[in-house]
């Protein structure tokens, strides 16, 4: 069997960095390590070009009866800058406790450690274990995935022979707790740019005659939301679906208490829309946000100008049932009704995705012709985590977003079995990302039974 922690080191010591062209070398060794892996599992393994970085499919056969499954991840991960702000360096894995630091450790590669060592072990057993398996593992998952959808246009007849998908690229609260995600918020968004004088100008000698750009700017993003915290964009909430009330008596088991959230994140208050709670907001509810706003002097001490040009970056996190296109524009249709006369407005769109949300089997509106192989999954999954992590799972909707998840249904049809294995304290997307050893061997147990409940049907 694959030792699941020193595959991991292993695989964890490539800086596989996606948004950095100079780490192309670092992506093509966690690619060939994680093919290498595979092929010694007995997978027929194809490297997919892409514009960017290379999608790896691999295969396991069988009979065509068999119940057949997608395991996705990625081979990507965030750049580790700052440097200085690591205990060790960043592609360097040390055990420190009971966690593995290194960039990726959780943040994918922890995760596809505990796939493949349960896959190992699950073989090893029984070399004919009665079902076909499909990695599908991308390099470009923290940049977007732009190569995702064309490549799924083109090889979506291929997947849909599967009965669904499963992935660990989602979160729980803690070791103890494992939460199986049931729902993905959707991402879109835009970059505004507004055009007031030609070139920058001397405050005093032109200060009155014109709009700034900056305030022009400020009044628009203050137009964005309401006093009681909503979208102030007609239509935003036309089409949100409403949590369940299972989904919102699920959430009351969450271990930790809005005052403990209130302190982990170091605010006041909370800031929330009418009709959540801020651990409800995070999931149930759609945002608008502001990612970055900047124009004029932005160096040490005062330079009197008026800027040429303000821009704000825009992003919206969307709930089932509201769609990516329709809601960025109607951003950019209430943009342009408020942009102020004499000032010129610009657009460039940021890439995004539809949210995802899978019902689990026995609540009230599951829908009734649900796939038998995905009901064993959710059953086998529930069973699996609470033998092998004390307790059963919570499910949940999280607040980030895999667009991916959302494009795979569109595609092809194929629901999600979603299983958090990174936490909190792991520092994703930050300095001294970990991946917990508990979680590891824990997780490969519970990968292990799922893998042989799906069989055994």
């Amino acid at each position: 069997m694959l030792d699941p922690l020193q595959t991991l080191i292993e695989y964890a010591r490539f800086p596989s960095i996606s948004a950095d062209p100079a780490y192309g070398e670092g992506l093509a060794g966690a690619r060939q390590y994680a093919c290498g892996v595979l092929e010694k599992l007995g997978f027929a393994v194809e490297v997919i070009p892409t514009g960017l970085h290379p999608i790896i499919l691999a295969e396991r056969g069988g009979d065509p009866a068999w119940p057949q499954v997608i395991i996705y991840g990625h081979y990507d991960v965030q750049p580790a800058d700052p440097l200085n702000k690591w205990t060790t360096p960043a592609f360097e894995p040390v055990v420190r406790g009971r966690r593995l630091y290194a960039r990726g450790t959780a943040d994918n590669k922890g995760p596809q450690a505990v796939q493949f060592a349960a896959l190992s072990r699950v073989l090893e057993e029984n070399p004919n274990l009665p079902l076909r398996i499909t990695f599908l593992i991308e390099g470009e998952e923290e940049i977007g995935s732009p190569s995702f959808g064309e490549f799924l246009k083109k090889y979506r007849d291929r997947l849909r022979g599967a009965n669904l998908v499963v992935l660990s690229d989602t979160g729980s609260p803690n070791p103890d707790q494992i939460v199986i995600t049931t729902g993905l918020r959707g991402l879109t968004g835009l970059e505004v740019t507004l055009t007031g004088p030609r070139t920058d100008l001397h405050s005093g000698i032109h200060g009155g005659a014109i709009l700034n750009p900056l305030q022009a700017l400020c009044e628009l993003c203050a137009s964005l939301h309401a006093p009681d915290g909503r979208v102030n964009i007609p239509g935003f909430y036309d089409d949100v679906r409403e949590p369940a009330q299972w989904e919102r008596d699920e959430l009351a088991k969450y271990p930790y208490s809005l005052d403990e959230y209130r302190q982990f994140l170091g605010v006041s208050q909370f800031y929330t829309a009418p009709g959540y709670t801020a651990l409800e907001a995070v999931r149930f509810g759609p945002t608008l946000d502001f990612n970055g706003i900047g124009g004029g002097y932005q160096g040490e001490g005062s330079k009197t100008v008026i800027p040429s040009k303000a821009f704000a970056k825009i992003t919206m996190r969307l709930v089932p049932d509201q769609k990516a296109e329709v809601i960025r524009d109607l951003l950019e249709k209430a943009l342009r009704h408020r942009c102020p006369p004499g000032i010129k407005m610009e657009f460039s769109m940021k890439e995004g995705g539809s949210p995802y949300a899978v019902i689990p089997p026995g609540r009230p509106n599951t829908p009734p012709d649900q796939s038998p192989v995905l009901a064993r999954a959710f059953a086998s999954a529930d069973a699996a985590i609470t033998e092998c992590f004390g307790k059963p799972p919570l499910y949940l909707r999280e607040g980030g977003s895999v667009p991916i998840i959302g494009q795979i249904k569109q595609q092809t049809g194929l629901d999600s079995l979603m299983i958090g294995l990174f936490t909190p304290e792991d520092n994703l997307h930050a300095p001294d990302e970990s991946f917990s050893l508990d979680i590891l061997e824990r997780g490969v147990n519970t990968y292990a039974k799922l893998l042989k409940g799906l069989a055994a049907g």
